[in-house]
């Protein structure tokens, strides 16, 4: 009787020709994440098994990889009648329980005994040997049994995994990555999806401090953890913002700060061959992101954007960002430039002929292709912490 993980896909499962490429990009992040481990892997197109030394602390990492439905700690044993029946019994040895309900799943048509026979039988050895009661409904413990061609498993103990996509499968996404609770948030939700990320950073010194930088790479490396190939790109944004604020009337500066923003991601997104832009804009929630002013700040760039929180309120935007780690963090009392300056009364339904107008009244591209050229770039693939390109 050998202990081991078993993963199961759950979303994967639906992906019919494509199911390889999906689990062969899973089990590749697997490896990212364990890369500190001992352990082996083997997979096929149903499930994948993990044997290790320390299975705990396997368990926790898994928890954080895109692409698993659920992680179970089981053992393995031979297809033999009698065999997983002693076997169960004596892990039960170690397990206080009042009521259980056994449950058969027989993917190996080649053992005799159907499901729902197979867990009569063990319920009526477990019954013998304990004093217990079984119970369909609400039992206190399941005792689940998968009888494959590669052997039988037995298991109490599933843990849920974090669903969703594997990392990487639908290419990289650009995230604009301030340090509020929204942007982390729909980073968090884009890596599910199957999104990798580089991360994007408009910092204005003297404006924004060293410790709202730290903020956005510590907010970096949390997403990192689900991901380990992020890149965080600083743009030096001083100049430009300053000279918006000195040639834009007040109520426009916001909008027209988030255009060059945006021209500025969309630079980088074909530099570096990503597929789309992606922010954590929600509607209505600022003067920014009323659907007018989507609209209008949105002209200037013909990529997609993507904004996974557009539709959540703010409670619902919380709850995530508490569950990732993120809230506490982003809530830290340091200013990034979207909120510096910010005007009494931003315009909320801007007019993208007043936009241009503002814009024509200063060399906007030369600074923009200033802000570019001199990107630091903060590479965390890995988890290296604070390593320049």
């Amino acid at each position: 009787m050998k202990q081991l993980i078993m993963i199961k896909y759950g979303e994967l499962t639906t992906k019919k020709g494509n199911r390889n490429a999906f689990i062969k990009l899973l089990a590749k992040n697997i490896r990212n994440i364990l890369i500190d481990e001992d352990y082996e892997l083997i997979f096929d197109r149903v499930r994948m098994y993990i044997t290790g030394s320390n299975l705990d602390n396997i368990i926790d990492k898994l928890k954080l990889v895109f692409g698993i439905h659920s992680i179970v700690l089981c053992y393995e044993v031979n297809t033999n009648k009698e065999e997983i029946i002693k076997s169960v019994l004596s892990i039960l040895e170690n397990k206080n329980f009042n009521t259980f309900k056994v449950d058969t799943k027989r993917a190996d048509k080649n053992f005799s005994i159907s499901s729902m026979d197979f867990s009569k039988l063990l319920g009526g050895e477990i019954l013998k040997k304990f004093n217990v009661k079984v119970d369909v409904h609400n039992p206190e413990l399941l005792v689940q049994i998968e009888i494959r061609t590669e052997g039988t498993f037995i298991y109490m103990d599933e843990y849920d995994g974090s669903g969703g996509y594997p990392v990487g499968i639908q290419g990289t996404g650009l995230l604009m990555l301030s340090g509020g609770i929204d942007s982390p948030v729909a980073g968090y939700l884009a890596l599910k999806r199957g999104v990798d990320l580089e991360c994007l950073y408009f910092e204005s010194p003297p404006h924004t401090s060293q410790q709202a930088k730290n903020k956005v790479i510590t907010l970096a490396r949390k997403l990192n953890s689900y991901s380990g190939n992020i890149k965080l790109n600083v743009v030096p944004f001083t100049k430009l913002q300053e000279t918006i604020y000195k040639n834009v009337p007040e109520s426009y500066v916001i909008t027209i700060m988030r255009r060059m923003m945006y021209r500025i991601a969309q630079k980088i997104v074909k530099k570096h061959h990503l597929k789309v832009i992606i922010n954590g804009e929600s509607i209505g929630q600022v003067a920014s992101q009323t659907l007018t002013s989507m609209i209008v700040i949105n002209s200037v760039t013909n990529l997609p954007i993507i904004r996974p929180v557009a539709c959540m309120d703010k409670l619902e935007i919380i709850d995530v960002a508490r569950k990732i780690d993120t809230y506490d963090t982003s809530i830290l009392p340091y200013e990034d430039c979207c909120t510096i300056f910010l005007p009494k009364h931003p315009v909320i339904n801007p007019e993208l002929d007043k936009c241009i107008l503002y814009e024509n009244s200063f060399d906007y591209e030369t600074l923009i292709d200033e802000c570019v050229n001199n990107i630091e770039v903060i590479s965390l693939k890995n988890n290296l912490k604070n390593n320049l390109l």
